[in-house]
C-alpha cells in the first residue's frame, strides 16, 4: 500500500519534471515575457496529459515504480501534443515532439529509476 507521503513526492516530482522541461525549453529559445504565466501556458497541455497518464497508469498504486513512469510518460506526451495542437493552438513540429518525448522520458522515468537504486 502506498502511503500519502510517497504519493505526494511522486506527484510533485512529476509536476516539477514537466515545469523544468518547459522552463528549459523556453530559456533555450530565448522566450521572454511573463515568466510564470508563459511557463504555465506552455506547460498546461502537458500537465493535463500528466494527469491523464496518472489515471491510465493508476499511479497511486505504485507511484515511484519505473513501470508506472513508462506508462505515464507516453500518455503525457501524446495527450499534451494533441491538446497543444488542437485546443491550445500551439506548434507540434516533429523536432519539438522528439525533444519533448526524450526530455520528458528522461525526467518522468529517470527519477523513478534512480530512486529504485
Amino acid at each position: 500500500m502506498t502511503n500519502r507521503k510517497d504519493l505526494a513526492i511522486a506527484a510533485t516530482l512529476d509536476v516539477v519534471a514537466i515545469l523544468a522541461f518547459v522552463a528549459i525549453g523556453r530559456r533555450s529559445h530565448h522566450e521572454e515575457g511573463a515568466v510564470v504565466g508563459g511557463i504555465l501556458r506552455v506547460a498546461a497541455p502537458f500537465l493535463i496529459g500528466l494527469t491523464v497518464g496518472w489515471i491510465v497508469a493508476k499511479a497511486w498504486k505504485a507511484p515511484s515504480d519505473a513501470t508506472t513512469g513508462m506508462i505515464i510518460w507516453p500518455v503525457t506526451v501524446v495527450v499534451g501534443m494533441l491538446l497543444r495542437r488542437f485546443l491550445f493552438d500551439d506548434g507540434t513540429a516533429l523536432p519539438f515532439i522528439i525533444v519533448a518525448s526524450a526530455f520528458t522520458g528522461v525526467l518522468l522515468v529517470g527519477w523513478r529509476a534512480l530512486r529504485r537504486r
